[in-house]
């Protein structure tokens, strides 16, 4: 696998979470996946990932934190931010999460397509 195209996916809901590595795994990228934010942030540190993607309201460390501290180690990397509330006006807007730095905002429910999309967008093309 070429480290240079894993895909970190944070993400709580363990169904999910399975569904995205699946969609990018089947896409040809390498995945890497975390169940909270802290743990997220520790694989981000051990395993450079080419881009992220992380729930924003999960328990304990949030998205809000991945993002700010995704952007501190590694500026360069891209951050998708996932969120149910996006469209409900609670929590952090995609505005908001924006101004922490993710370069890209989707509201579940997303279809494979456009989480695919934007990873491509981001990443580029998996590896060959």
């Amino acid at each position: 696998m070429d480290e240079g195209k894993r895909i970190l996916v944070i993400e709580d809901d363990p169904i999910l979470r399975d569904l995205l590595a699946e969609w990018l795994l089947a896409a040809g990228y390498g995945v890497g996946v975390a169940c909270d934010g802290a743990v997220g942030i520790a694989d981000a540190q051990s395993h450079r990932p080419a881009l992220v993607v992380t729930d924003i309201h999960m328990p304990g460390v949030g998205g809000a934190t991945v993002i700010s501290e995704v952007g501190r180690m590694y500026p360069g990397i891209p951050v998708i931010a996932i969120s149910g509330h996006f469209r409900s006006d609670q929590g952090l807007t995609p505005a908001q999460a924006l101004a922490l730095g993710a370069v890209r905002t989707l509201a579940k429910p997303f279809t494979r397509k456009e989480m695919l999309g934007a990873v491509t967008a981001l990443a580029g093309p998996p590896s060959a």
